[in-house]
């Protein structure tokens, strides 16, 4: 050890001689949490090498009996560099806005780009499943395909950015979606929106969200998913569950009862929307019987429930497994979905998308003038 001591000093002599010689110069920066080295340029080229603390993410790429060694540039300016600067960098997706949302019904309406089916009854041409988008983007007067926006925005976003994309749309799903009943946390409400993104499931539901809760002290749950999903509100369950009967689901509620149905004995191939309800109260009686049939979740402990939040990560989980079972696979869009799905990832990516879509539609004359429906 007091050999790579001696390596590491007079590693440091040797550039602070040749840093003194050769501006701008630099300063090794130490993590607040681990002794991390990494260049830095300095505010004064007269000041020299100096050893400053501070709290900038590092990345290990060597180690002296396990002390990570860091010494790098920094990502975030490269990744900067290279986005056009037509476009917006995305949001932060730490900033929550689920409580927003859940209480401004228009804007939940705008979060969704591309054109979508009328009504509720309504599946893709080319699947018997419920798929709500249609192959469009109106722009003005005229409309883009989703072809014509991918065409459009991918030079504007990264490489990296667009495949992830294309991985997170293969793995999604209609066939199975969450519905939240009567929920007055909203920090519930985004954590079950976390899950649902993180596990595929497309679609999510609220119904009769009490906005009277204070959400102030539940930010950040979400980490951003809603602005990914599709988020439809409802004022009543009997609204909410004719729709989606409309579309082939099944209504699954989860409640604790004699003639309830283990969710591991249940067929999540089936397209099922799957209902949790209320912190305290749970489910509603208008919702229970309005349902096709009741599910639970097997409790093996002294307690009878799961936090709703959890619960509702526990059924996606298990309706993923057990789809991936059944089917080898859970994300189940066709090729045509997928990328009209991709379009609209790509115009909620940032906010300047719209903009870049009417900007390529005039340049390009404003294709469908009369779309077929």
């Amino acid at each position: 050890m007091s050999a790579c001591k001696t390596l590491v000093r007079t590693s440091l002599s040797s550039v602070s001689s040749g840093l003194r010689r050769n501006r701008p110069a630099f300063s090794f920066i130490f993590a607040s949490n681990s002794p991390t080295l990494r260049f830095s340029p300095l505010l004064s080229p007269n000041e020299g090498l100096r050893i400053v603390g501070c709290g900038v993410p590092w990345r290990s790429y060597a180690s002296i009996e396990g002390v990570p060694i860091s010494i790098e540039a920094s990502d975030l300016a490269d990744e900067a560099l290279s986005v056009s600067s037509n476009l917006d960098s995305p949001e932060d997706p730490s900033q929550d806005t689920v409580a927003h949302l859940l209480t401004h019904a228009d804007d939940v309406a705008k979060l969704m780009k591309m054109e979508r089916s009328d009504g509720g009854s309504s599946v893709h041409q080319q699947s018997s499943k419920w798929f709500p988008y249609l192959d469009r983007f109106k722009c003005g007067n005229s409309y883009l395909s989703s072809g014509e926006l991918l065409e459009a925005l991918g030079p504007h976003i990264l490489d990296s950015r667009k495949e992830r994309f294309r991985n997170v749309v293969k793995n999604r799903s209609y066939s199975v979606c969450l519905v939240v009943e009567g929920l007055s946390d909203f920090g519930n409400v985004s954590a079950a929106f976390r899950s649902a993104d993180a596990l595929g499931f497309q679609s999510v539901h609220v119904v009769s969200c009490d906005s009277s809760k204070r959400y102030r002290e539940n930010r950040h749950v979400s980490m951003g998913a809603e602005k990914w999903l599709d988020i439809e509100l409802w004022d009543t369950p009997k609204e909410c569950f004719e729709v989606l009967k409309s579309r082939g689901y099944q209504i699954a509620t989860t409640h604790v009862g004699m003639d309830a149905v283990s969710i591991y004995e249940m067929d999540w191939s089936c397209p099922t929307a799957i209902v949790v309800g209320n912190e305290n109260r749970g489910i509603s009686d208008e919702a229970l019987e309005l349902s096709d049939f009741h599910c639970s979740i097997p409790m093996k402990g002294m307690v009878d429930s799961f936090n709703v939040s959890v619960a509702a990560g526990i059924l996606m989980h298990h309706a993923v497994c057990d789809r991936t079972s059944r089917l080898g696979f859970h994300g189940d869009l066709t090729v045509e979905e997928r990328q009209i799905l991709l379009a609209e990832f790509f115009l909620r990516h940032s906010k300047s998308s719209t903009r870049i879509a009417h900007e390529f539609s005039k340049r390009n004359g404003g294709a469908m003038l009369t779309p077929k429906l």
